[in-house]
């Protein structure tokens, strides 16, 4: 009886020793981990790895965003729990003026140092299904088409101001996605392109990936590929 408890606590003593390293390591092997998980984070984010090693999850960035596009991932993300990211499906990036998401973080993990447009690289727009493509089909906006998008946030008058635009197209052909690209220099990023008998939206090399043309495609056809350059995508 005396051996068998002694062995029992032995193994007791060296499973806790093995789960507290596991557990208490896990603080700093997680991040490189678990940075495989491609998110769509917030302007001027770092790198994923440093990203989630440094940020504290205070939920700044997401207070201050005008456009409410930065939203916190739950328990559901291992993790990332805690951490902010963006839906381009429910609001993309405005790349607001002095970008105020980057002025509240607290640790650099939005990088300070990243003040315009030309210094955000979120990601790159692809078009995945151009045989759905509004522009493509010849197709016109209608006011069903644009069911969805307006369901999205409508706070403020920067919001609201956002889904009037949109409204006006109902009627016409779609050229939203390039219409509504707020990067400062709209055509260096995304632009409609008209060929004989076609017209299609071409994203190009300044794209940053800020999600607002998937957010605002009544046919849901552009997504954002986060963290990969316009050249990795489009070699």
């Amino acid at each position: 009886m005396k051996s068998s408890r002694r062995e029992v606590f032995k193994k007791s003593a060296a499973y806790a020793l093995f789960f507290g390293a596991l557990f208490g390591g896990g603080v700093f092997i997680s991040p490189k981990l678990y940075a495989k998980n491609i998110h769509l984070r917030p302007p001027g984010a770092l790198d994923e790895n440093e990203f989630l090693a440094t940020c504290i999850k205070c939920g700044q960035c997401i207070q201050v965003c005008p456009y409410h596009s930065i939203d916190m991932y739950d328990i559901t993300q291992l993790n990332s729990i805690g951490t902010p990211y963006i839906d381009a499906n429910e609001r993309g990036c405005y790349l607001c003026d002095l970008f105020p998401c980057i002025l509240s973080c607290p640790t650099g993990s939005l990088q300070h140092e990243v003040t315009t447009a030309d210094d955000i690289n979120m990601g790159v727009a692809y078009v995945n299904d151009i045989d759905n493509c509004f522009a493509f089909i010849g197709k016109r906006v209608e006011k069903d088409d644009l069911k969805m998008i307006l369901s999205h946030s409508n706070k403020n008058e920067k919001e609201s101001e956002v889904l009037e635009k949109v409204q006006n197209y109902v009627g016409k052909e779609c050229t939203i996605c390039a219409d509504m690209c707020p990067y400062p220099d709209k055509q260096s990023a995304i632009e409609m392109v008209y060929e004989t008998n076609e017209t299609f939206p071409k994203i190009n090399q300044k794209c940053v990936g800020c999600g607002v043309c998937a957010e605002l495609c009544p046919s849901s056809v552009i997504s954002i590929i986060p963290r990969k350059t316009y050249e990795e995508v489009y070699a």
